[in-house]
Formats: C-alpha cells, sequence, structure tokens
C-alpha cells in the first residue's frame, strides 16, 4: 500500500481518511480519533494532504508539513462539487481527496503561528466592536420608548445617555435609570476593551517591518497593515497583484456568456474584514483628493466627479491590493506619486 494522496475530513473528534495510489485506486478508508491522527498521518509516506480550510485545519497543516507531507488547504465550496451521492465522512474525505488531485484547485496558504495570533487579535477587536454596536442599538430602540431619541454612533450617545441619566426630568423612571446605567457600565468596559485591543496592535505595526512598509501606502494604517499581514500570507502564493486583488473581492463581478461580457458590482469574495478595511481607507484617501496636486491626486478626483465616491474609493482599494502584493512579493519600498 503506497498513498500519494490522502483526503482528511476534519472534525472535533472524529477524522475520516480516505487515501488513493497513483492510479487513483482507494487504497485506504478509516476513521480515527483525535489522539490517533497524528500517529497515523506520521505512519504514512510522504503525500499530499487535502483538507477544507475550515476549523482547526490551519493547525493540522502546520503540524502535517514537519513529518514531510505535502499539506493543501482548500475552500470547502471548491469541494462540494465532487460529493457523490449522499453526504456523509466517507463521501466527504473521498470528495476532498479527489479535489486535492486536480492541478487546477485553488489552495488556501497555511498561515504561520505569528499570522494566527494577529488573526485572532483582530477578530478580537471584531467581536467587540460587534457587541458595542448591539448595546448601542439597544441603548437607542429603549430610549426611543420614552420619546429619547439621540444618534447612532459612540460619540453621540455617551453623552446623551450620561444627560438623560443626570436629568431629572428627562422622563426615566428610578427603575428605567438603574438599567440603563447596566447598560452604560457595558458601554464603557466595551469601549475600554476596543482601545486596549486597538493599541496592543498599533505597538505591533510599529515593531513588524512589513507592517510599516505597508503602511507608508495612502489609505493602509496600523489595522490595515497587520490584518494584511495575517490573512495573505505567501505573496508568493498569487500571480500578481491582480490576481491578491481578486482573492480580496475587489474586482467586478462577471457573469458573460457567447461572447458577451457582462460586468457588475465588486465580486467580494476573499475577506470581508480585510476588504473593509481597504475601502475605509480608500475613502478616507479620496475625500481629501480634491487638495492633492500630484498625480494619484488628480486621478482620484477626476473618478470621483465622474463615477462618485464609492466607485473611486473600490477603485484606490484594488490599487492599494496591488501594490501591497508588489512591496510584499519584490520586498519593495512604497515610492509615491509625481
Amino acid at each position: 500500500m503506497h498513498i500519494t494522496t490522502l483526503g482528511i475530513d476534519v472534525a472535533k473528534n472524529v477524522f475520516q481518511l480516505h487515501g488513493v495510489d497513483a492510479r487513483g485506486r482507494a487504497v485506504l478508508s478509516r476513521r480515527v480519533k483525535r489522539s490517533q491522527l497524528m500517529d497515523t498521518v506520521a505512519s504514512l509516506p510522504p503525500c499530499v494532504i487535502g483538507m477544507e480550510a475550515c476549523g482547526s485545519a490551519q493547525h493540522w497543516g502546520r503540524a502535517f508539513e514537519p513529518l514531510g507531507h505535502t499539506v493543501k488547504l482548500m475552500h470547502p465550496k471548491y469541494v462540494k462539487p465532487y460529493v457523490k451521492t449522499n453526504k456523509n465522512d466517507r463521501r466527504d474525505a473521498e470528495a476532498i481527496c479527489e479535489a486535492v488531485s486536480r492541478p487546477t484547485m485553488r489552495c488556501v496558504s497555511i498561515k504561520t503561528v505569528e499570522q494566527a495570533d494577529l488573526q485572532a487579535v483582530h477578530r478580537t477587536r471584531s467581536l467587540f466592536v460587534k457587541h458595542r454596536t448591539a448595546v448601542i442599538n439597544q441603548i437607542r430602540g429603549l430610549l426611543a420608548e420614552y420619546g429619547l431619541v439621540i444618534g447612532q454612533s459612540p460619540e453621540k450617545v455617551r453623552p446623551a445617555l450620561v444627560r438623560f441619566l443626570d436629568d431629572a426630568a428627562s422622563g426615566l423612571t428610578a427603575f428605567a435609570r438603574d438599567t440603563f446605567a447596566e447598560l452604560y457600565a457595558q458601554l464603557t468596559e466595551l469601549d475600554a476593551r476596543i482601545e486596549r485591543v486597538t493599541h496592543r496592535v498599533e505597538r505591533v505595526s510599529r515593531a513588524h517591518p512589513v507592517c510599516q512598509k505597508l503602511a507608508a501606502v495612502p489609505g493602509i494604517g496600523p489595522l490595515t497593515a497587520t490584518a494584511l499581514v495575517a490573512t495573505v500570507g505567501r505573496p508568493q502564493a498569487f500571480h500578481n497583484g491582480r490576481h491578491l486583488a481578486a482573492w480580496l473581492g475587489l474586482v467586478p463581478r462577471q457573469y458573460s456568456s457567447g461572447g458577451k461580457e457582462r460586468l457588475g458590482g465588486i465580486s467580494k469574495r476573499g475577506s470581508r474584514y480585510v476588504r473593509t478595511l481597504l475601502i475605509h481607507g480608500a475613502r478616507a484617501v479620496v475625500q481629501r483628493a480634491e487638495r492633492r496636486t500630484d498625480t494619484q491626486g488628480r486621478w482620484l478626483w477626476a473618478l470621483k466627479c465622474r463615477k462618485g465616491t464609492n466607485v473611486a474609493a473600490a477603485a484606490l482599494a484594488n490599487k492599494n491590493a496591488r501594490v501591497v502584493w508588489a512591496l510584499l512579493a519584490r520586498d519593495d519600498v512604497y515610492r509615491r506619486p509625481a
């Protein structure tokens, strides 16, 4: 039995393995527990291991590569067409094994431990921001029941809520004041947590040479730079800057047929978080394009007047993604436009 390709259906406690030889014949079909997976894979000769890019797949990829195996992670939607008949663990492992053997299959880069650390802190900050937004919406919705309407942003909610709590004529009962005081305490705690996590990201950005290189690009700050380092991984995995921009969903969505091209809005594929940071940073640059006299400023201002702010921001985000690939792949430095 000589296995050349191995498909692993990753789960929490039970893993299904499906291996084939060089002629494509199934020679292994086994279910192992989590404690047995490392020993089972270590006993196999070096081969190509395919897994879906899901929870814990990055960990197993880093664990299998030192054993001499070639690990490839794939998006689950690319594996789904290879599932035959009914879905179960055996069929999933077989589909993964068949999908990873396709020469045109697109794979996901395995993140290092450093990239996993950066991704964890970004997702933690995103979770805190999401919770803060939920608390603000709860406060605004409950205050509206008392005829008190305030703005949406945290800068408007905090002082307005304090003013209503201190004002005896605001219409809030003593019972309601205790409730809104609890919500205000939770909002303050979330603000403090977001600030601590943001400072942590900024410290990492200042100490990381690659982040400093990316932060020189207009529209990219500490948050975006560290998110790009955590997400992009190996720039060599992309053929060029256009490939990276397409991977981030910053290119037009295409629905062409019969030689007739139909292009829509941006495809919005890839990491929504990184794409959002790039577009928000680009929007800040577009807003100041009118006062610039360099070539990029004139291009942005003309595009904004012709197509609008959103199109100009998406175009600049696309351009910044291509610049990021050039800086990472060629180890170059950013040179501002003349």
